[in-house]
This record gives C-alpha cells, structure tokens and sequence, in this order.
C-alpha cells in the first residue's frame, strides 16, 4: 500500500528529475510524501507535543519521521504498513495488512488503552492505470482509515487521508462532515499537479 505503483523506467526517471526527491534526499528525508504532511501541518498546525499518532501505509517512513522529528521526541507513533520500514524513534512498527481485523486489533494494542489524537492515511493501491478499478480500490482504503478513528481516535482528534478525486469521494467527504467539526480537502503543493490525488483534512472528532 505504499512505495512506487510501476516498475518502469519512465516513472524511475521521472523520480530521478523531480525536484522533491531531489530536495528529500538533500534534507535526510525518506521519501518527498514528507512535503505533503509539512505544508498541511504549517497551515493547520496538527502536530502537538506529547501527542499520540496511528500512521496507516507508513512505509517507507517520512511521515513518521516528519513527526518525530518536529516534536523532538515529545510523541508517540504506531505505524503499519504492509511493507517492511526500518526504525525510528518513538515509532512502534506493525508489518501488516491494515485489511485484515487482526491488524486492527494490533493497534489497538499497540496504543495501550490511550486514544490517538490524530489517524494519518497516505495509504494507495497498487495502481494498475484503470481508473474503474483503481478508484474503489483507493475510496476502500480511506473509507477503513474513517472506520479506525471510531476504535482508536479521541474526541476533538483529527484525521488526515490521501483521497483521489472521483466516483464516491464526494459522499465519502460529505460523510466525513457528519463525524467532524471542520473538513477540508486540500492539494498540497507536492502533490503532481496531473494526479487526482488530494488530501482530506477533518478535525475536532465528535464535535459537528
């Protein structure tokens, strides 16, 4: 649910010349997604200090190491991805299918009877460039980040998720209206201008 969604040497090229790479490389980052998470963090200040994090398609990690390193080690993080991501500080790792319940159940364990104060998706599937089939494929995967926030996310808590534009993203957002007291969607700047790709931001849990 995370990484590169095609092995050819177009996109590997394409990599190679984008300037958020180029500048994630530069500045120690695991991947240019960090960019993402920090312009929507400057604009709605989400991260807190001594605050509790679920970081769902984590791999390979800038997410979560955006977040500890901006608190300076004043957060706690569980992280899941299907794929393997190496350590990092404050972050508790699952390597599993957050699909299947008993992942769900991982994190609720791993959370340790606390509530999260923000759930963080930039879960994706592999895109196989059908948009028939890669649009419920995706719409799935933010519509189970919504379901965690009612197990694991704390009154007043915020959600962040990838969403790609299309069918049922509307009714997904509008049913994010009705569990949060602010919702925007917004296209970060490292977002491709060409991707459908844009970013629900709802905040305040249970309090419409």
């Amino acid at each position: 649910m995370s990484g590169p969604r095609r092995s050819s040497g177009g996109w590997r090229e394409r990599q190679e010349k984008d300037p958020w790479v180029q500048r994630a490389r530069k500045e120690g980052w695991r991947a240019r997604a960090v960019y993402k998470l920090a312009e929507i963090d400057r604009r709605e200040r989400l991260l807190k200090p001594g605050m509790l994090c679920v970081d769902l398609g984590s791999a390979p990690g800038s997410w979560s190491q955006y977040v500890s390193a901006t608190l300076k080690g004043r957060a706690r993080l569980v992280a899941v991805d299907l794929l393997q991501m190496d350590t990092l500080p404050d972050v508790t790792f699952i390597q599993a299918d957050f699909r299947e319940e008993a992942t769900v159940e991982a994190i609720i364990e791993a959370l340790g009877g606390e509530r999260a104060d923000l759930v963080m998706s930039d879960m994706a599937p592999n895109l196989s460039g059908n948009r028939a089939v890669d649009q419920p494929r995706s719409m799935y995967l933010v519509e189970l980040a919504l379901d965690l926030c009612r197990d694991v996310l704390k009154p007043g808590g915020d959600f962040v998720s990838k969403l790609f534009q299309g069918e049922g993203s509307d009714a997904l957002i509008a049913a994010t209206r009705k569990q949060f007291g602010k919702v925007r969607v917004m296209k970060p700047a490292a977002s491709r201008a060409g991707s459908r790709e844009v970013y629900l931001v709802a905040r305040n849990y249970g309090m419409m």
